[in-house]
């Protein structure tokens, strides 16, 4: 028998696949390593563990909830389908044109991403759409059928379609979806108009590719998972968790799996947000750092930011603008090559360099004696004394601290003249300071004070970072949450069902018509509720509307919140006074005598948040005298130094332990440095705050 309360999360990440049974206020969870050939095998070994350690029989899950890096390795690695490209004759070339904007404006060699398919895969058809949706020139029917002809010759596996303007009138894409239909009934189709009806060419283009070019792939993939779960029991509805942070149905994600592409990150933003709320945190830097990257995110009043672009595959460094724009709703965060699989090497400045090359899980790190000969973060994290070599996971990957010894040596310490330690050393401080550079910079561009913020760490290798990365960034307070090590796992548990919907309609305020406004809104939230009940067809929804403004003849937009009130009537004053009250926000000014225009609205569609109680206060009044020691490299100190050694099962809510310490826990270890200092609260939450401040 089936009881509601029994769910499971599942996260593949790029090293390990965390799996998280949930019954009731129980919890149980585990790391297996992911298996690239195969993911599904890791997810089903899991389940096995997580259903051994509860009791629980895989029939009574009664809900799995999945996210997973598959699309992105897909975009990442280029193994996709065999896809074609229909668009309008004249804009074959657009997405190898790109913007022809430079993210590196002094580099004479500058390399491009090469795009996502050749251009002997781009076909034209002749048809025009004006930006206003009326036709300039008509689409013929045996001009698609003679296109069919030739695709069909060549072998194609999957079909992007992406019509200049079809934003405002799809009915040419919906005639070539129709005519490839009858004559290619196997071959998948991705339609701009659905994937991303959004103005913008070349990102439109490119997000319908990378939907068409993974949309077998993922298909293929979720089939076989759906049924590998139905042999072992779990025979369940599956979600799966999508980049705004939202829960969609398994049918949706086959189709647009674009949308998956940032879907385990996602879940760890929705976990702090959580754990935000649950501690009336209004200011949060979620901070989550698993085996192959650390991912940033900013979150106010309980709530992630969110955007409608990002870029996945970047060339140089995970530098803005170079990799591929995905045009799709996604929870903002900034993503950096370090995690704890990210290897390290000496440049030709003989600087040390670390990622963005991960390990991963095969061959992983050099300490997992898999085969890896090159020094990751996790080698160097060893031999610091920041990691029990007899205790990782679990105690199911013993770690062979000889070999990071070795590795460090070999690649850093005998380029750099210096111990296998200081390697290590300059290894940590250099991947630290990348993660807290990247944290700046993004807390600049949206105009906020890292100093007020409080940060909440989670995945595996975060907790063994974050204070340190506290000190580089004046941040006074961190929270490492109770299940930190499988945090974005947990957090697809926590998130609703939703779906936004988002369209592109230009209109200037000095042009505004209210009328159209409303029935446009009311078009998209009609649209984003119906995948939303196709999930759940019983809870109450929520609405949440959005426009992009600018200043005319501004080329990007900022997003302008609207109540639902606002969105059923709109009223010009108003859209003028949140405009300028959120571009002062952010620019600290507003332009007089200019126009401001609206370009893109959105409607997200969500079934209610569950609702948290604000956790109260405990008093730290005890103090843990008893504890084991050990040797912890204290970068502060830039010295060795004798560190508390206490168990995170032992410790009780007012409990407190002062830096240098590790506590330690199967799925991630805490480190505590000697300028802070670690008190857990009511929740399991460890509290790591500046010396002083905890009384």
């Amino acid at each position: 028998m089936q009881h509601k309360s029994v769910r499971l999360g599942v996260d593949i990440g790029g090293t390990f696949t965390d799996v998280v049974l949930e019954c009731g206020t129980a919890q149980y969870s585990t790391k297996v390593l992911t298996t690239y050939t195969a993911p599904e095998n890791a997810i089903i070994s899991g389940m096995q563990q997580v259903c051994s350690l509860s009791g629980i029989d895989p029939k009574e899950i009664s809900q799995i909830i999945h996210g997973t890096t598959l699309a992105t390795n897909a975009l990442i690695e280029r193994s996709g389908a065999k896809t074609a490209l229909i668009t309008t004759n004249g804009f074959r070339d657009v997405i190898e044109m790109r913007t022809e904007s430079r993210f590196e404006q002094y580099d004479l060699n500058l390399k491009l991403p090469d795009p996502l398919l050749p251009r002997n895969f781009r076909y034209t058809v002749v048809e025009r759409m004006q930006a206003d949706g009326k036709v300039l020139i008509p689409l013929q029917r045996a001009d698609i059928e003679a296109l069919a002809d030739k695709i069909i010759a060549a072998g194609f596996e999957s079909i992007a379609v992406g019509l200049l303007h079809s934003y405002t009138n799809d009915s040419h894409e919906r005639l070539i979806a129709k005519v490839l239909d009858e004559k290619m009934p196997n071959v998948m189709v991705s339609l701009s108009s659905q994937v991303s009806p959004q103005m913008r060419e070349y990102e439109r283009f490119n997000t319908t590719i990378a939907n068409a070019y993974i949309k077998p792939l993922m298909k293929s993939y979720l089939i076989r998972l759906q049924a590998c779960l139905a042999d072992e029991g779990a025979n369940c509805p599956i979600f799966l968790m999508h980049s705004g942070g939202g829960i969609i149905s398994l049918a949706n994600a086959a189709e647009f799996p674009v949308r998956l592409v940032e879907s385990g990150p996602a879940g760890g933003a929705v976990f702090a947000a959580d754990i935000a709320a649950r501690h009336g945190l209004d200011k949060v830097l979620s901070f989550d750092m698993g085996g192959t990257t650390a991912k940033i995110c900013l979150i106010k009043n309980q709530t992630p930011k969110t955007a409608r672009v990002f870029e996945v595959a970047r060339t140089y460094r995970f530098k803005k603008g170079s990799g591929m724009p995905i045009s799709i709703p996604v929870i903002d965060m900034v993503e950096i090559g370090a995690g704890g699989g990210s290897l390290a090497h000496v440049d030709s400045m003989h600087q040390i360099r670390v990622g963005p090359e991960s390990a991963g899980s095969e061959p992983g790190p050099a300490c997992y004696s898999r085969g890896g000969a090159r020094p990751a973060v996790t080698d160097a994290d060893l031999v610091l004394g920041k990691l029990d070599p007899t205790n990782f996971a679990g105690g199911t990957i013993p770690l062979d601290a000889a070999a990071s010894t070795i590795a460090l040596q070999t690649h850093l310490g005998d380029v750099l003249k210096m111990d296998a330690q200081t390697a290590a050393f300059g290894l940590t401080e250099v991947v630290d300071e990348n993660m807290a550079n990247a944290a700046r910079v993004h807390s600049v561009e949206n105009g906020e004070d890292l100093s007020e913020y409080t940060m909440i760490a989670f995945g595996g290798a975060a907790p063994l970072h974050a204070g340190r990365l506290c000190e580089k960034l004046g941040i006074a307070r961190a929270l490492v949450p109770a299940g930190a090590g499988v945090g974005s796992a947990i957090g697809f548990l926590r998130a609703p069902f939703s779906f936004e919907a988002n369209r592109s309609q230009f209109m200037r305020l000095s042009d505004f018509h209210g009328v159209t406004i409303k029935n446009l809104l009311e078009g998209l939230r009609a649209e984003a509720t119906t995948f939303v009940r196709s999930c759940d067809a019983e809870s109450e929804i929520e609405s949440e509307y959005k426009v992009y403004m600018r200043y005319s003849g501004q080329g990007w937009e900022i997003p302008i919140t609207l109540t639902p009130a606002q969105a059923a009537n709109p009223v010009v004053e108003n859209f003028l006074t949140l405009f300028e009250t959120n571009y002062t926000a952010l620019f600290g000014r507003v332009v007089k005598g200019m126009d401001v225009e609206m370009t893109v609205w959105s409607v997200n569609v969500t079934t209610p948040k569950t609702s948290v109680a604000r956790l109260k206060d405990v008093a730290t009044t005890a103090p843990i005298t008893e504890h084991n020691t050990r040797i912890l490299f204290d970068p502060a100190l830039g010295r060795t130094t004798q560190a508390a050694e206490v168990l995170r099962a032992q410790m009780h809510p007012g409990n407190r332990i002062s830096g240098p310490a590790v506590i330690t826990e199967d799925e991630t270890t805490i480190i505590v440095p000697a300028s802070r200092m670690a008190s857990i609260l009511i929740d399991g939450c460890i509290d790591l705050a500046v010396k002083g401040e905890i009384s």
